[in-house]
């Protein structure tokens, strides 16, 4: 059993899911995107694998979003995919692989609905909130 996460090490809801997976006693497959993007067919693969649309998979906070011009509805997926290629920091994050589906794990606890295995204790994330509680039930 593989799971693989898509991560950005600087990303506080990547870290955040990362740690989810890890507290379900996963060590994943981590795959830092910005700096080992992943292939064409990787990245289709991916999009298509948690049912979004490619523009649901564009990041545009802190990226080239607008300069390049991608809110321009005329352009196709594949032209969209181009940039992300190009681009990685376009690609959302963090994306989590696992036998159970894929997701864009925004926010980080998306996670837990493909999960092959339960959370081993209770998880709070970095800002406080509170996810997996002592009786290990999900809060949200």
């Amino acid at each position: 059993m593989t799971v693989t996460i898509y991560h950005n090490p600087k990303c506080g809801t990547s870290r955040n899911t990362l740690a989810l997976i890890r507290n379900a006693g996963i060590e994943p497959v981590v795959i830092e995107y910005l700096t080992a993007p992943p292939d064409r067919a990787t990245l289709v693969a991916l999009i298509a694998r948690a049912g979004l649309s490619v523009r649901d998979a564009l990041r545009e906070k802190g990226t080239p979003y607008a300069e390049l011009g991608l809110d321009d509805v005329t352009l196709t997926d594949d032209q969209l995919i181009d940039a992300m290629l190009a681009h990685p920091i376009l690609i959302n994050r963090p994306f989590v692989d696992t036998p159970q589906g894929a997701r864009l794990c925004r926010p980080s606890e998306l996670v837990l609905d493909i999960l092959p295995e339960p959370q081993k204790g209770p998880f709070t994330k970095e800002d406080g909130e509170v996810v997996i509680d002592a009786s290990g039930k999900r809060v949200h």
